[in-house]
């Protein structure tokens, strides 16, 4: 059923009569198939998430909410507005603080909300949910609220027929008449309820659930104080050819989610410190380190923001490349193997005939065993591009993705390091949060993660990604925990590794890196990394480029 909301002509709809004789303006009013019970879930769900209906808004505190009866007494901290309308009978009295996202520039808003109901002789149900902020003026209400003294939402419906009508109505102030904008606002608020109760009779079930790990409160309240505290001066200062207006305010929302974690895992100890593998622009190090959190950074490539940060924060970001210890074992294993057949077959040449890897060198660890005396120009003249390649990743530096015990990794849009995490998480016995975003495979590979097995679950690229990563991240032996993170991005997923179900003794790493396709390309595809000039995010070969 499109949306198609019909001007309301007066007298055709049941009045809206608050006692005593003030009557209510009808506005809009539309047809819906959705019962008075589906009715009240949606306008509980508006009531509690205010923010569906407006982006300016985070949340709804609820201080109260219970039935009323004669001898109501309300235990809140905020005392209800309770009105009673002509013909409706008093069930439910709630009160909320609107929270807005924006505390420098709106204020929270209390309000009352009051839901009603009515049985016709007709046989018709009908349903009356009605707000009332707390003010009393027009002079006080936010930006983001209608200048209205009260908004009520009307559902009445035929059980027989299975019909039924939704219709909202104002309470205006003499001081704001029926405006343009507030029709516009009419419609609005008409129209999410019926999009909203329409899905719902029609079988429609939320996919995303945030809010899962820790409260919403919590993590809006800290985003708030860190977007207050930097937002402004980190836009102005901006030198990537990004978006600040994505990037900032995400990693702002990432940061303050990483605080309220660490607040609830490390309550009664120590922080350990913690690693951003992949961290792009440096900036949710930075962030967490003006909080006051101990730790670094690392990327393959050096970025313009680094020079912008603290001194504390320049020092605590690194232009390096990762070799995950495993794969240089597995190396190690793999030449000590081609060395013992070069022995024992004759006919294949003496092994100290062979050409020496940048891992043969001598007790030094700075010339090769047996090198080829030739002139220095000849000699850089024969060196091949990954020889090159391999002397500048040496410059940069390489780290074999082992922290101390502890460490809390985190893994943010790391891209060819995201499957990695949960591993060098295992390797470092530490926890982990990644952020899944491009698809890559162990060797660090582009690839397309296959799609989940799961009855229902989306086959979609990203999809697939997160629950390729989730998968190895269980086979390596953590309960992964997921959350829905509220920050401006559609890659969004953050899931966590906290906690074990299998101890890290009993999971062989190198073997799970076989049976996930393996590890072979990975140093060449880092040498690739070093080559590489940093590109815009995303699907590129620089993890963590943003």
């Amino acid at each position: 059923m499109a949306f198609a909301p019909e001007l309301v002509v007066s007298g055709t709809l049941p009045s809206i009569e608050q006692a005593p004789g003030k009557a209510w303006t009808p506005l809009y009013r539309h047809g819906c198939s959705f019962p008075p019970e589906i009715f009240r879930e949606v306008m509980l769900n508006l009531i509690r998430n205010p923010n569906i209906n407006s982006n300016h808004l985070f949340r709804a505190d609820i201080s109260l909410d219970c039935l009323f009866s004669k001898e109501f007494l309300p235990e809140s901290s905020i005392s209800p507005r309770i009105e009673h309308f002509k013909g409706f009978t008093l069930k439910t009295i709630m009160v909320r603080t609107m929270i807005p996202r924006n505390i420098v520039v709106d204020r929270p808003l209390d309000q009352t909300c009051l839901l009603y109901d009515q049985a016709m002789d007709s046989g018709e149900i009908l349903s009356l949910v009605i707000y009332l902020p707390h003010i009393t003026s027009a002079a006080e209400l936010p930006f983001y609220h209608p200048a209205v003294h009260g908004i009520g939402f009307l559902h009445t419906y035929d059980s027989v027929k299975r019909e039924g009508v939704i219709s909202i109505h104002y309470s205006f102030f003499e001081s704001e008449p029926r405006s343009v904008k507030l029709e516009r606002t009419a419609l609005h608020l008409l129209a999410v309820l019926h999009k909203h109760g329409q899905g719902l009779v029609n079988g429609y079930v939320k996919r995303v659930k945030h809010d899962v790990i820790l409260p919403q409160a919590k993590v809006q309240n800290t985003y708030a104080r860190l977007k207050a505290k930097y937002a402004r001066s980190l836009s102005q200062a901006w030198v990537e050819d990004t978006d600040p207006g994505k990037h900032v305010f995400e990693d702002l929302g990432i940061a303050a989610f990483l605080i309220e974690l660490w607040a609830e895992m490390y309550k009664d100890i120590i922080f350990p410190g913690f690693v951003d593998i992949g961290c792009g622009n440096g900036l949710l190090v930075h962030l967490l380190i003006e909080e006051g959190y101990s730790g670094w950074g690392f990327d393959a490539r050096r970025r313009k923001s680094w020079s912008i940060w603290s001194t504390k924060s320049q020092e605590s970001l690194k232009e390096m490349i990762l070799i995950p210890s495993i794969v240089a074992k597995k190396k190690v294993l793999s030449e000590m193997s081609n060395n013992k057949t070069q022995h024992t077959n004759p006919n294949s040449k003496l092994s100290e005939d062979a050409p020496k890897t940048l891992t043969e060198n001598s007790d030094n660890g700075t010339q090769p065993t047996n090198p080829t005396l030739e002139p220095a120009e000849d000699k850089a003249k024969a060196q091949t591009p990954n020889e090159n390649s391999a002397k500048k990743m040496q410059e940069v530096g390489i780290h074999d993705g082992v922290f101390p015990k502890g460490t809390f990794i985190i893994s943010n849009h790391a891209d060819e390091l995201t499957p990695w995490t949960p591993i060098l998480a295992n390797l470092s016995e530490s926890p982990f949060m990644m952020i899944p975003c491009c698809s890559h495979a162990l060797s660090g590979d582009r690839f397309r993660a296959p799609p989940p097995k799961n009855a229902g679950a989306s086959s979609s690229a990203y999809a697939s990604l997160v629950a390729w990563v989730s998968k190895l991240a269980i086979e390596c032996g953590w309960k992964v925990e997921k959350e829905m993170l509220r920050i401006p991005s559609t890659r969004n997923t953050a899931l966590i590794g906290r906690h074990r179900n299998i101890p890290f003794g009993d999971v062989d790493t190198v073997d799970l890196v076989d049976e996930n396709g393996g590890a072979i390309c990975w140093e060449e595809n880092a040498l690739k990394l070093v080559k590489s000039a940093a590109r815009g995010h995303c699907g590129l070969a620089v993890p963590g480029e943003s």
